[in-house]
């Protein structure tokens, strides 16, 4: 049955593919956003031009009747609240996508299921997150479904505590990298295109109403390993720095989010629950594979030469010549 779905976003590193993968369903899709990203819609969804932050415009879209609300933009809780007021008595399923580093990780459980207790003290972004799902789950007159994502990748380059492209550089530049830990920590890396099917099977789906799910990959890769893969497309030995967490965010606190709060633990993910409700689905498995658009995405902004984010360069080199001195 043909749903008539609003995507909130629609054009970033993961909203896009499950548009794609809407359209190709059959759905009536709509895409709310600015349109400001270079990447086209594909053919059949249509935008409806806008800004989160004009609530009149904002507020326009619930004057109309929704099967599917798909919220990718909030990061906050004024922008569910603002969804709460637009979208409550409107759409018939309001599915918001949250964050798998909501989850409280400890050392003694590395397989994640659903069911695990919420709470990261260590990053704003994921208690953001908890806030927001909690807004969402008390509010009446909207049926919600939860998605949790981990690492989702497409455009950017995953890293350990959200370098991106100057992790890139640094091995471009044939410099040291940096690792935390030891690197042998298991990692969950999904393709947005992969993380599309299920997604979108939950659309009207009457037993993802009132649920919480991840939708990931069943494997997980080292972190030197996708380091070592990232140099290898980029033609280039990986030379990896190993440094302890807790050294790191002595270094730079801003790093005890995606670190403590998020990478530094083995964090594999149980979708069984997922797979009951959406049906199966194939998520690739050579890392390789998993890197290729991500490397395509990083090649095309290295063309462009875009900033070199000089600070993070020095306090890297600063950490590698630091740590060169204890091994001596």
């Amino acid at each position: 049955m043909a749903l008539k779905v609003l995507f909130v976003g629609g054009t970033g590193q993961i909203s896009l593919p499950c548009v794609r993968c809407a359209v190709e369903a059959g759905h009536r899709v709509f895409v709310f956003n600015r349109g400001q990203r270079g990447e086209p819609l594909p053919e059949g969804a249509e935008r409806i031009l806008g800004d989160t932050n004009d609530a009149e415009a904002y507020a326009r879209l619930g004057q109309q009747d929704w099967d599917v609300v798909a919220q990718f933009l909030a990061r906050t809780t004024d922008l569910l609240e603002r969804d709460i007021q637009t979208f409550s008595g409107r759409t018939r399923q309001y599915v918001f996508i949250s964050s798998a580093s909501v989850y409280r990780k400890t050392p003694f459980q590395y397989l994640v299921t659903e069911d695990m207790t919420v709470g990261n003290p260590y990053w704003p972004y994921s208690q953001a997150k908890i806030a927001s799902e909690k807004m969402m789950k008390g509010a009446a007159d909207l049926p919600w479904t939860n998605v949790r994502p981990s690492h989702t990748v497409r455009i950017g380059l995953p890293t350990m505590m959200n370098e991106g492209d100057s992790v890139a550089l640094r091995m471009l530049a044939g410099k040291p990298v940096i690792v935390a830990g030891d690197g042998t920590s298991l990692w969950t890396l999904t393709r947005s295109e992969d993380f599309a099917k299920p997604f979108v099977g939950l659309f009207g789906n009457p037993a993802a109403i009132g649920e919480d799910f991840h939708i990931t990959s069943d494997v997980g890769f080292t972190w030197d390993a996708i380091y070592s893969t990232i140099g290898r497309a980029l033609g280039v030995e990986t030379e990896i720095v190993h440094v302890p967490s807790d050294v790191l965010v002595r270094y730079n606190s801003d790093w005890k989010g995606p670190l403590f709060g998020d990478k530094t633990l083995t964090t594999l993910f149980d979708n069984t629950k997922i797979k009951r409700v959406a049906g199966d689905f194939y998520c690739e498995t050579d890392l390789d594979v998993v890197l290729a658009e991500p490397i395509r995405f990083l090649k095309q902004r290295l063309g462009a030469k875009g900033a070199v984010d000089t600070q993070f360069d020095v306090l890297t080199d600063r950490i590698v010549a630091d740590m060169a001195m204890l091994a001596t």
